[in-house]
C-alpha cells in the first residue's frame, strides 16, 4: 500500500483517535469521519483498512516499539505487513526511524512468544489453553488476524439464490454459493452493495454464513409462533420470517431501542409482514412473561464476549477482560433460563454465541440441563442433515474462521421434552 503523505498524517490521527479504545473502534471510526468530512471516499477507505491492520497486529506491533506512538505504529505496520518499501518511506521518515525501521523488517515473526504471534492477551492464552493444544491456538489467532469475506443472504420470500448470482455474474461481481448455506452467497471483493438495486429492493442482506446456520438449527416453520430473544438489529429475525414464508408470528425482542430502530428499514425491504419488533426492560420483561408456555421455537442468540469476531472487531482483545467474561457468564444463564419458560413442550431452543470459549457455550448450557430436567439436547449435525446442509461438527455446532472460513460460533439445540 503506498500512502501520500496527506494520507499517512491522516492515518496517524485516526490511529490516534481509536486507541483508547473506550468505545467500539468502528463507531470510533465513524464520528472521526464525521468530524473530518473533508476525507474522500477513497482516504477513508485506506484509514479504515489501515487502522483495522492495526488492531490487528498491534500486540506485535507494540512488542517491537520501545514508544508505541500512533506514528511508530503506523509506520512499523506498514513496513511490516503492507509490504511499504524504507524507499517510499523515505520523504516520510527520520534518519533514525529509517534504522529502527530496517531493524523490524528482519524481524521473524515465528520466533516471538505464542501470545504475540497469534494476536491474543495473555488472559486469553491461558483461557484457551485449558482445552487447546498451542499449535491451535496459534491456528485460531491467525485465522483471526485475516479480514473477514462479505457473505450476503438471499431473501427467499423476495428471490431465488441461483437469479441473484446470475445477476452478479452478468455485471462482473465475482460471488459464489455459500459452502454451507442454502440462501448464503459469498463476495470475493467488497463493493458498496448497501447501494446495489437487490439490496435497496430486500432481496439480499448482509449477514456472515455462520449466522445464517442458526436460523436453520431452529428450523421454524409456517404458522409456528416464534421468538428470536436478542434480536439486536434483526438479521437473523428476518431470515427465520424468511423461512416461515412470513406464516405465523415471530417476535423480535431486544433491550436496546437503537438497534431495533435499526431494523425497522430492513424490516421495511423485507417484505415480511409477520415480525413484531417490541424492546424489553430485561428478560424477566412483562411483554415475555405473557408468552410463557405459548412459544413454539426460540433463537437466544446470547449477549457474549464476541471473541469469534475478531476479524470483524479486532478491538474486542482490549475490551474484553477475564471480569467481563465473568459477568457476561451470568446474564448468559439468566437469559436462557427466561427464554427456555416460553417453550411449550416439544418445542425447541437454539443457544447461540460468537464465542470459542467453552465457559460462555458448553458450560452454560450444561448448567442449564442439570437443573432444567425437563430439556433435553438435540444434534446439531443431525438437524443440519435433515435440511441437506453437509455440516458435522458434532453434537454441538462449533465454527470456526480456518475450518469453516465463518466467524467463530458455538450453537447449541435444546427440546422441551415433557411437562415435569
Amino acid at each position: 500500500m503506498r500512502l501520500t503523505p496527506s494520507q499517512f498524517d491522516a492515518v496517524v490521527v485516526a490511529t490516534r483517535a481509536v486507541l483508547p479504545l473506550e468505545y467500539p473502534a468502528d463507531a470510533i471510526l465513524r464520528r472521526h469521519f464525521q468530524d473530518h468530512s473533508m476525507l474522500g471516499a477513497q482516504d477513508r477507505a485506506v484509514i479504515a483498512e489501515t487502522v483495522f491492520g492495526i488492531l490487528r497486529h498491534r500486540f506485535f506491533l507494540e512488542s517491537l516499539t520501545e514508544l508505541p506512538t500512533p506514528r511508530a505504529l503506523v509506520l512499523a505496520y506498514l513496513v511490516k505487513f503492507q509490504g511499504t518499501n524504507l524507499r517510499e518511506l523515505a520523504p516520510l521518515v527520520s534518519e533514525t526511524e529509517a534504522r529502527w525501521l530496517t531493524e523490524i523488517k528482519a524481524v521473524k515473526v515465528d520466533t516471538l512468544p505464542l501470545a504475540i504471534q497469534a494476536e491474543f492477551p495473555a488472559w486469553l492464552v491461558e483461557k484457551l489453553q485449558a482445552f487447546m493444544p498451542d499449535n491451535e491456538i496459534l491456528d485460531l489467532g491467525l485465522s483471526l488476524q485475516k479480514p473477514a469475506p462479505l457473505d450476503l443472504r438471499v431473501n427467499t420470500l423476495l428471490a431465488k439464490r441461483a437469479e441473484v448470482l446470475d445477476i452478479f455474474q452478468q455485471e462482473g461481481i465475482p460471488a459464489q454459493a455459500a459452502l454451507y448455506s442454502p440462501c448464503g452467497i459469498r463476495l470475493t471483493g467488497k463493493p458498496a452493495i448497501n447501494r446495489h438495486a437487490l439490496f435497496l429492493s430486500g432481496k439480499i442482506e448482509v449477514q456472515d454464513e455462520g449466522s445464517q446456520l442458526l436460523g436453520y438449527l431452529l428450523a421454524p416453520k409456517r404458522g409456528e409462533m416464534i421468538v428470536d430473544f436478542c434480536a439486536g438489529a434483526g438479521g437473523k429475525s428476518l431470515l427465520l420470517g424468511a423461512l416461515m414464508n412470513s406464516k405465523g408470528r415471530l417476535y423480535a425482542f431486544d433491550v436496546s431501542e437503537k438497534r431495533l430502530n435499526n431494523l425497522k428499514p430492513r424490516f421495511k425491504r423485507s417484505g415480511l409482514s409477520n415480525l413484531h419488533a417490541q424492546r424489553i426492560e430485561n428478560e424477566n420483561d412483562l411483554k415475555i412473561k405473557r408468552l410463557s408456555g405459548k412459544i413454539d421455537r426460540v433463537l437466544v442468540d446470547s449477549p457474549c464476549s464476541g471473541l469469534g469476531t475478531l476479524r470483524r472487531n479486532p478491538d474486542l482483545k482490549w475490551r474484553q477482560s477475564p471480569q467481563s467474561i465473568e459477568e457476561l457468564k451470568a446474564k448468559q444463564a439468566a437469559i436462557l433460563a427466561a427464554a427456555a419458560a416460553l417453550l411449550k413442550p416439544g418445542g425447541r431452543l437454539v443457544y447461540a454465541t460468537c464465542s470459542f470459549l467453552p465457559e460462555e457455550n458448553q458450560q452454560v448450557v450444561q448448567a442449564f440441563l442439570e437443573t432444567h430436567p425437563q430439556f433435553r439436547l438435540l444434534n446439531c449435525a443431525e438437524i443440519l442433515a435433515q435440511q441437506k446442509i453437509p455440516l458435522d461438527t458434532g453434537e454441538f455446532l462449533q465454527l470456526f474462521p480456518k475450518q469453516h472460513q465463518t466467524d467463530g460460533f458455538f450453537a447449541a439445540a435444546l427440546e422441551h421434552a415433557s411437562d415435569h
